[in-house]
Parts: C-alpha cells; sequence; structure tokens
C-alpha cells in the first residue's frame, strides 16, 4: 500500500508513520500544497496513493482545499469513484453536526477525530478495505 500523510504537525506526521510504515510505503507533507504536488507527482508517475490521511486545518492550504484539487485531478483523468484514492479526514472539531455534514466531508472517504488511538486509525483502514 502506498500512503500519503498530511499534517502541519510534525509529531502527528511521525505518529501516523511510525503506525502506517508496517502497511506500506509511506510518503510526507506539511500542508496541503505539498500534498497535492505529492499526489499529482506519483499519479504522473503511475503509482497513485491508495490512501491518503490529510489533517483538516492547516496553514498555507488547508485539507479541504487540497481534497477539493485532489479529487479535480481525479475527476479530469475520468477516474471512477471506486479508484479514487481514498481519504481519511483528520480534525480536532468534534461537532456532531459539523463531522456529518456533506460539505464538511468535500470527498473525503472517513475521517477521524483527534485524539485517536493506532487502533482507531487501522480499524478506519481495514473499513476502507484497504488492509484485513
Amino acid at each position: 500500500m502506498k500512503i500519503l500523510l498530511v499534517d502541519d504537525s510534525f509529531i502527528t506526521r511521525q505518529w501516523i508513520k511510525d503506525t502506517l510504515s508496517p502497511l506500506g510505503e509511506c510518503d510526507i507533507a506539511a500542508n496541503g500544497e505539498e500534498a497535492i504536488l505529492a499526489y499529482k507527482l506519483a499519479f504522473e508517475a503511475q503509482k497513485p496513493y491508495d490512501l491518503i490521511c490529510m489533517d483538516l486545518l492547516m496553514p498555507v492550504m488547508d485539507g479541504n482545499q487540497a481534497l477539493r484539487a485532489i479529487r479535480a485531478v481525479e475527476q479530469a483523468s475520468r477516474i471512477s469513484a471506486v479508484h479514487q484514492v481514498k481519504v481519511i479526514m483528520i480534525t480536532a472539531c468534534d461537532d456532531p453536526k459539523t463531522r456529518l455534514d456533506p460539505t464538511f466531508l468535500n470527498g473525503s472517504t472517513a475521517f477521524l477525530v483527534k485524539p485517536f488511538t493506532a487502533e482507531d486509525l487501522l480499524q478506519e483502514i481495514i473499513n476502507l478495505g484497504l488492509y484485513q
């Protein structure tokens, strides 16, 4: 599995990388702009990401903006919804009304609310069908 971890917190990126490295190759990005660049480079090299774990709130470009750009690349390339990269949006926002709002989810496949455990993250990946 090829994974992109996007978070402005070095500690969070490192913790997620340590958690997911046994599952596959993990690349990291510190903001949405870096995430879009990493996604495009992997896509152009025909080695796309299977999973992106992305923080919602980041400087430079937030997770929603980055995800919209990634989904636009997929749409322009006529990638079906089934074959789109799975995206787990990570947020500190724990308001149930906000979490269930489709505009909040903005094309993400799933979400996790901080703080979460390694088990929570792995269970979400299992739920997405990326790991057994």
